[in-house]
């Protein structure tokens, strides 16, 4: 993946959308951890002037990938045990939500959820990773929402960016992988609609707790050792 996907990127500012493409690249690789990211180097690059490069750098260093240094932006990177850490951060948020979701009414969530599961299978049928990792965080993210609670979506909100591109990259290896894979996916985001249609706070526990332990095996055949 060269670039990042320019359906993902509609309604984003300039320096929104410089920060997703270096996002992308300092995740992947392209950009490693110590190399130095110029102000001007990426300007020409964009074609654009120094402010967004600015803001897209101010805010890639409050995700931790960057250091601002007065020469230049050093890139830090995100290390296999950065990204455990960013899933432990989704799995506390999941526990938490979906448990407040078992004494809601959520009929229309279930029914919204398993639209998306039905435009997982279809982006798999048409060899369409973009789509298919869209999906699958719409998925995640309309659960969050949801709840309700305004502290857990601004805590959800402020991983969002870099869980879409480790989602992205990771959905791309599990295409490789072939169809069996990609049912086995897709059957867990059906057994996390079942949990939540079983009202059952034990069982929901079970759920997210699972969907997570098996998410963390995918990271470590996924993501580019750092």
């Amino acid at each position: 993946m060269a670039h990042y996907p320019k359906q993902w990127l509609q309604g984003a500012t300039l320096g929104e959308s410089i920060a997703c493409e270096l996002r992308l690249q300092i995740i992947n690789g392209t950009i490693k951890p110590g190399e130095i990211i110029s102000e001007n180097r990426v300007a020409t690059d964009f074609g654009t002037s120094r402010s967004p490069v600015r803001e897209a750098l101010k805010t890639l260093s409050n995700e931790g990938l960057i250091r601002l240094e007065r020469m230049g932006a050093v890139v830090l990177g995100l290390s296999l045990t950065d990204v455990e850490e960013l899933y432990d951060v989704r799995y506390l948020i999941e526990s938490f939500v979906q448990q407040r979701l078992a004494i809601m009414n959520i009929d229309e969530l279930n029914k919204k959820l398993l639209q998306m599961i039905d435009k997982m299978e279809l982006a798999m049928k048409y060899n369409d990773p973009v789509e298919f990792a869209y999906q699958d965080l719409a998925f995640h993210e309309a659960i969050v929402t949801a709840a309700g609670h305004k502290r857990i979506l601004h805590l959800w909100t402020s991983i969002r960016q870099i869980v879409m591109t480790v989602m992205l990259l990771t959905t791309e290896e599990i295409f490789s992988e072939g169809e069996a894979k990609l049912f086995s996916v897709i059957e867990k985001h059906r057994t996390i609609v079942r949990g939540l249609q079983s009202k059952n706070t034990s069982t929901i526990q079970q759920v997210v707790s699972a969907y997570f332990a098996d998410s963390n095996r995918t990271l470590h055949v996924s993501l580019p050792q750092s």
